[in-house]
């Protein structure tokens, strides 16, 4: 399983416009192109879940992820925000880079974790970060994937 097969260039979005944690994250659904009810339903699983704890990884790094009944796949976005928003990460540091995971309850495939696991493999590269900063387009994201085999 490669990363980069779950990523699709309409769910890719280089520069965020959203200031805050709950209008970015409503930004970020939207890259999933759902109608409006699954958008609401979806950004109040998300904020539940990052009532959690947040899913601010560290090092610009934030991976919000929920199971939800709103998608009968699993679905994937990466965003990115130059200047950086508040996320609560758990190193106090803004976030730069975002990575939306959302599955169905129940999927035969059984892939949200495994995606989480890899997504969460890539953040921990140390050139990632720096790497993700300076993506100029789309499909440098997913050569950046495939790069790092992950």
């Amino acid at each position: 399983m490669e990363l980069r097969e779950f990523f699709h260039k309409d769910a890719i979005e280089l520069e965020l416009k959203s200031n805050d944690k709950d209008d970015l994250l409503k930004e970020l659904i939207g890259l999933l192109k759902l109608d409006e009810k699954s958008e609401g339903i979806l950004f109040k699983m998300l904020k539940r879940r990052e009532n959690l704890g947040s899913t601010g990884i560290g090092r610009g790094i934030a991976i919000p992820h929920c199971r939800s009944l709103v998608v009968n796949r699993l679905r994937v976005a990466f965003a990115r925000k130059s200047e950086g928003v508040d996320f609560k990460a758990i190193d106090d540091q803004p976030v730069h880079h975002f990575f939306l995971i959302v599955a169905p309850p129940l999927e035969v495939s059984n892939q949200y974790l495994p995606v989480l696991g890899k997504i969460a493999q890539f953040a921990k590269d140390p050139e990632v970060p720096k790497r993700l900063a300076v993506l100029r387009n789309r499909d440098e994201f997913l050569d950046l994937l495939e790069q790092k085999g992950v």
